[in-house]
């Protein structure tokens, strides 16, 4: 099983495929709650040069408190993360965690529920890119 799943974007550049995700996650009910750059942290902490590089922690407060509530401990799982880089050629990827393939670590049968209503809304917001 794998732990992602992503689509590649074309004729976007970096900042528009960033805005395209965003809007896409609140179609569907999710905020940003963190943005990590990857590129501006690798060039400030070991001066290595990065293409660019986010991991946009993803939440849908509904299914967080439903998974919370199903599972205390699941927060350390929380929230989804969205990645979005850019490849040597230009191009633009997305990929989104598989909540059902994260969530099976915490061994609970109540959130298999929930990763699968999660994985349909992340997908969509792949397929709608």
């Amino acid at each position: 099983m794998s732990y992602y799943f992503s689509t590649h974007l074309n004729n976007l550049s970096f900042d528009e495929a960033i805005q395209k995700v965003t809007a896409a996650l609140k179609e569907e009910g999710f905020g940003i709650l963190t943005e990590i750059d990857i590129q501006k942290t690798m060039k400030a902490k070991l001066d290595e040069d990065y293409l660019p590089y986010r991991i946009l922690g993803a939440c849908n407060p509904g299914f967080a408190h439903k998974a919370l509530q199903a599972e205390n401990k699941i927060g350390a799982m929380l929230p989804c993360n969205i990645i979005v880089q850019q490849h040597q050629s230009g191009a633009i990827e997305v990929s989104a965690v598989d909540p059902i393939a994260s969530m099976q670590a915490a061994q609970n049968d109540s959130l298999a529920g929930i990763a699968v209503d999660v994985q349909q809304k992340l997908k969509k917001v792949i397929d709608a890119l």
